[in-house]
C-alpha cells in the first residue's frame, strides 16, 4: 500500500518546476541505487537527512535506513544554512526492495516545498568515529 506522501531532501532548490530524474550514486553499486530516477522516503527524517548528507562541506556519508540517525558523515559537515524538502504525491513512485526507499523514472511536481535550517536538524546525522571511518574508507577503495 502506498503511503499518503512521499517526501524528496535536497542540499538546493529545484530549478523548474519539476524534480527531474538523475542517476543515482551508491559506494555498495547496488542496482536499486543506479537508476535515472527520482528517489524518494515515505519518511521525512530520512529525506531530510539525505539534504543534509549533501551540503556543502559534507565529502563522504551513508543513509542508514533502518538506523537513528539515519544518516552518517564519514568525512566533512554540512556548511550552509538551509536545505529543502519536497512533499510529493506517491502516485508515479515504486517501492524499491528496500523499506522506505520509492523511485519514480518519471518528473515529478512537487505538491510543497518546505526551506529548513540546518541547524535545526543536525540530530538526523551524526559523524562517524574512526572505526566506522575505516570500514567506510575500505568499502569504497575496493
Amino acid at each position: 500500500m502506498k503511503p499518503i506522501y512521499l517526501y524528496y531532501g535536497s542540499a538546493a532548490p529545484i530549478d523548474g518546476e519539476y524534480i527531474l530524474p538523475k542517476r543515482g550514486s551508491d559506494a555498495k553499486n547496488r542496482a536499486v541505487n543506479l537508476h535515472i530516477a527520482v528517489y524518494a522516503s515515505d519518511s521525512k527524517e530520512i529525506a531530510i537527512a539525505t539534504a543534509l548528507v549533501k551540503c556543502k562541506g559534507v565529502k563522504g556519508s551513508s543513509i542508514r535506513f533502518s538506523q537513528n540517525p539515519p544518516a552518517i558523515i564519514y568525512e566533512g559537515w554540512p556548511e550552509q544554512e538551509d536545505i529543502y524538502l519536497y512533499t510529493l504525491s506517491p502516485e508515479k513512485f515504486l517501492q524499491t526492495n528496500m523499506k522506505k526507499h520509492w523511485v519514480s523514472l518519471l518528473p515529478v511536481k512537487p505538491l510543497k516545498i518546505e526551506k529548513l535550517k540546518v541547524a535545526n536538524y543536525t540530530n538526523l546525522i551524526k559523524r562517524a568515529n574512526e572505526d566506522e571511518k575505516s570500514a567506510w574508507l575500505k568499502r569504497i577503495l575496493q
